[in-house]
């Protein structure tokens, strides 16, 4: 199937390799796939997230608030706790040296990997669908315009995001179809 995805669409997967391993994630998830649609501009796909107001950015920090990623205002609530006598460096500490360097860093609920970071089943089974929406548009190859379509068919973590920005499958399948050039005869 990847022989038939566009250089774009392939450079999408790829970051979403990275993305995750940078994430810490034991798989690569469809939020992984939005936002390495997000992260190749001027791509269709990033071009349909962007018309819709969708940028890396917001993604990311919701994505971060699910994941328990503590927020910007963490130096905040660290100078409130240290009103109370409470030193989060000296808790960071006695907790790294019982449970390793980084330890409040890594999500508790996946296992990092180095290698190979498999696909969800969510995520293949996004990219299969991204190949029958370029064959319902009559298109040859899957490009980026594609793999976002994919994401958007319900319950997945990527669909779910998209669906709080107002982003939904059938008025995307509307916007990549008049982004079309009108084919004669």
């Amino acid at each position: 199937m990847f022989a038939r995805f566009t250089g774009e669409a392939r450079r999408v997967v790829v970051l979403a390799q990275e993305i995750a391993r940078m994430r810490h994630a034991g798989r690569i998830g469809t939020e992984h796939l939005l936002l390495g649609i997000l992260r190749s501009p001027g791509t269709p796909g990033e071009e349909l997230l962007a018309a819709a107001g969708i940028d890396a950015r917001a993604v990311v920090e919701e994505l971060d608030r699910a994941d328990g990623v503590p927020d910007a205002d963490a130096d905040a609530d660290a100078d409130a706790l240290a009103t109370l006598g409470i030193d989060l460096d000296a808790v960071r500490s006695a907790v790294e040296a019982g449970f390793g360097p980084g330890a409040l860093d890594r999500p508790r609920r996946e296992r990092w990997r180095a290698g190979h970071i498999p696909f969800e089943r969510s995520s293949k089974k996004a990219l299969e669908l991204a190949l029958r929406e370029a064959i319902r548009l009559g298109d040859r190859s899957i490009g980026t315009e594609h793999v976002l379509l994919g994401l958007l068919h319900p319950d997945t973590a990527a669909s779910q995001v998209l669906d709080r920005h107002g982003m939904t499958l059938y008025g995307t399948r509307r916007a990549v179809e008049r982004r079309r050039p009108r084919r004669a005869g």
